[in-house]
């Protein structure tokens, strides 16, 4: 099989937000990864990325929330894009005033 782009978008929040989503099914898992996913999800404001969930080869599942990064446990894809909208929405919320 090969890999297959399952999200390609873009999102805008506002003039100086917004997030990427790219997705793709492959035939294995990378290094690392127990499952057949490679994603990278980031969000950026005023030209930072100050959110990011991806699964670079080797590296295995994390999220980068700041400057703090940590493990991920990806579930499933749809479990993957809700847990990034939640974190846009917290990283909002506590930045508000900066």
């Amino acid at each position: 099989m090969k890999a297959v782009q399952l999200v390609n978008t873009r999102i805008a929040y506002s003039e100086s937000a917004f997030a990427e989503m790219v997705l793709w099914h492959l035939s294995s898992p990378l290094k690392g990864s127990t499952h057949s996913f490679k994603y990278r999800l980031a969000y950026v404001m005023r030209g930072e990325c100050v959110l990011r969930y991806d699964n670079e080869v080797g590296k295995g599942d994390h999220r980068h929330f700041g400057k703090k990064e940590s493990a991920y446990a990806f579930t499933t894809p749809e479990r993957l894009i809700a847990d990034f909208q939640k974190d846009i929405a917290r990283w909002n919320h506590e930045n508000s005033n900066s």
